[in-house]
C-alpha cells in the first residue's frame, strides 16, 4: 500500500487450604441480566458518578505524590521495524479510565479545581477515515477541544506548577521537557493502578455488556463446532456473531481442537474439520472494557474419561465461583482449585492418590500450571492483582504457584476471572514421568487423554458486599 508519513487520523476500535468464610447466598442467580446495550441516558448517569469519583481520587493521588497537575496521552502508534505499517493501537489505560476515546495522540490534562481538558487530535487526512466525534454521552463532562496536529495539542495543555506526564513514549517526553520522576512517576502510578482495581458501576455496566457480546460469539462458536467446523470456521463464526473485526477484540481468539487445547495461548487456525474437543478462549470489548471467557466442549468420539473430566471441571469451576466472598485470600481460592483438581484426577483414575496428597506432593502443578485467574477491566490482565497497598509494594505468589497473577484479599468492587484448567502437556509431565513419583500416575491413561489436549472453563466475577455476581453465567451456561 502507499506510504504515509503523516500522523494518522483517529480510528475506531477495540497445606490443606483454609475453609472459605461463611457467606451469604449469591444474589446473582435471581438478578435478570441486561438483554441489550445500555442506553445513552443510562451510560450518562453511570459515567457521571464514575467521572466525579475519578476527579476525587486523582486529586488525592496528585496531592500525595507532590504534583500539581497530570497530563495523560492516549498513546503513540507503534510502527513495525523497517516498515510503514502500524500495529493495532491500544489506548493508554490511564487515559481510557477517563474517556472511551479511541485513537493515538490525544491528551488529557487534570488539574485540581479546573474542569478536565481533553484535546482530541484528528488531522485532516485522506489516507485513513477521519471519524467525526459527534456528541457522545461522556463529552460534556470535559473541556473538549479538537485540533489537527500534536503540537497544537501540547500547546493547549500547558500549565504551571509541577506536572506529571503518563506516556508510552519516553523519548518524546524528554524532547518536550519532561524528565526524571515527572515521567510515569511510580508512586502516582501505584495509586492510580490501585484505584482501577475497584470498579465503578459504570465500569461494571461496560464489562457486563462486553460479556453479553462475547457470549453471543461463544454460542455461535459452539454451534459451528457441533456442525463440524474447523478452527478457522469457528473463529469466523465468533467474529460474525460479536459483530467486530479481530483487531477490535480485547485479545486474539484461542480456538483449539483436540491436542492443541494443551497450548495455553494457541492462536493457530487450522482448517481441519470435525475435531473431537474444542477449547475456545475469546472475549469482546465495550467502551474499552474487555470480557474474557473460556469454554470447553466435546464432540463425537471424545474419550469417555475426558468427558467425565470435563463434567467434573464444570462442577468444580462453579463451586470455586460460589466461594468468592469479601475477605477471602485469592491465594487460598487458588489452593482450593488445586485440591479439587487433584481429587478429580484421582476419581478419574489418572492419579493413584487423593486430592490432599496430590496437592501436598505437587502433582497437580503438572496438570494445572497457571493461576486461577486475574483482574479484569481496561486490560484483559488488569493491573494491581499483586499490589500490596495504594502506595505500592507487591504481594508475591507462593513459590509453588509462581504464575498466580492475583494475590490480593478479595474485596467488593473487584472483577476477576475464575478459570481452573486441566491439561496434558508433555513438557510438564516429562519430569513427573521420569521422577520418583511416576508410579502415582496412570501413564497409559495419560497417553490416551493427551490427544484431547485439555480443559479450561472461565467466568468473569464481580465481588459484591455480601458475596459475588457472576457476569458470565446469565448469558452463557
Amino acid at each position: 500500500m502507499p506510504k504515509s508519513s503523516r500522523p494518522r487520523a483517529t480510528r475506531t476500535a477495540k497445606p490443606a487450604p483454609k475453609a472459605a468464610p461463611k457467606r451469604a447466598p449469591s444474589k446473582s442467580a435471581a438478578a435478570r441480566p441486561p438483554s441489550a446495550e445500555p442506553t445513552p441516558a443510562a451510560l450518562d448517569r453511570l459515567f457521571g458518578a464514575h467521572f466525579t469519583d475519578r476527579i476525587r481520587k486523582v486529586e488525592a493521588a496528585l496531592a500525595a505524590s507532590g504534583f500539581d497537575a497530570l497530563l495523560v496521552t492516549s498513546g503513540t502508534p507503534y510502527t513495525y521495524f523497517a516498515d510503514d505499517q502500524d500495529a493495532t493501537h491500544k489506548v493508554t489505560p490511564h487515559f481510557a479510565h477517563w474517556a472511551p476515546l479511541a485513537g493515538p495522540h490525544h491528551l488529557l490534562r487534570l488539574q485540581s479545581g479546573r474542569k478536565p481538558l481533553l484535546v482530541r487530535v484528528a488531522p485532516e487526512d485522506y489516507w485513513y477515515e477521519r471519524v467525526t466525534l459527534g456528541k457522545p454521552f461522556w463529552s460534556h463532562r470535559f473541556d473538549l477541544r479538537e485540533v489537527g496536529d500534536i503540537e497544537k495539542a501540547f500547546s493547549l495543555c500547558r500549565c504551571d506548577g509541577r506536572v506529571a506526564f503518563i506516556t508510552d513514549n519516553l523519548a518524546d517526553a524528554r524532547l518536550r521537557g519532561f524528565a526524571g520522576d515527572a515521567v510515569n512517576p511510580p508512586a502516582l502510578l501505584a495509586r492510580l493502578d490501585w484505584d482501577r482495581s475497584t470498579k465503578s458501576d459504570y465500569e461494571v455496566a461496560c464489562l457486563t455488556e462486553a460479556t453479553r457480546r462475547a457470549a453471543k460469539g461463544h454460542l455461535a462458536a459452539k454451534a459451528s463446532f457441533e456442525e463440524g467446523g474447523s478452527e478457522l470456521d469457528i473463529h469466523h463464526a465468533y467474529l460474525t456473531a460479536v459483530g467486530c473485526t479481530e483487531a477490535e477484540l480485547p485479545y486474539p481468539t484461542i480456538i483449539a481442537h483436540d491436542e492443541k487445547a494443551a497450548i495455553l495461548h494457541y492462536t493457530g487456525k487450522r482448517t481441519t474439520r470435525r475435531g473431537k474437543v474444542l477449547l475456545i478462549d475469546a472475549g469482546a470489548s465495550y467502551l474499552g472494557y474487555g470480557a474474557d471467557i473460556t469454554r470447553t466442549y466435546v464432540g463425537r468420539g471424545a474419550h469417555s474419561v475426558f468427558r467425565n473430566l470435563l463434567a467434573g471441571m464444570e462442577k468444580l469451576q462453579r463451586e470455586l465461583c460460589e466461594r468468592v466472598v469479601p475477605g477471602l485470600a485469592y491465594v487460598d481460592l487458588h489452593r482450593q482449585a488445586h485440591l479439587l483438581i487433584g481429587q478429580l484426577l484421582h476419581e478419574s483414575g489418572v492419579l493413584a492418590v487423593s486430592g490432599e496428597e496430590a496437592l501436598a506432593e505437587g502433582l497437580t502443578r503438572a496438570f494445572f500450571p497457571h493461576g486461577l485467574g486475574h483482574f479484569l477491566g481496561l486490560q484483559v490482565h488488569d493491573v494491581a492483582g499483586r499490589q500490596q497497598a495504594p502506595a505500592g509494594g507487591s504481594v508475591m505468589p507462593p513459590p509453588e504457584f509462581p504464575h498466580l497473577r492475583t494475590t490480593r484479599i478479595i474485596e467488593p468492587g473487584q472483577v476477576f476471572t475464575i478459570e481452573p484448567g486441566l491439561y496434558f502437556i508433555a513438557m510438564l509431565l516429562r519430569d513427573l514421568q521420569s521422577g520418583p513419583k511416576r508410579k502415582l500416575v496412570d501413564w497409559k491413561l495419560v497417553a490416551e487423554l493427551s490427544a484431547c489436549g485439555g480443559i479450561r472453563i472461565e467466568d468473569n466475577v464481580l465481588v459484591t458486599a455480601t458475596g459475588h455476581r457472576n457476569l458470565t453465567r446469565p448469558y452463557l451456561p
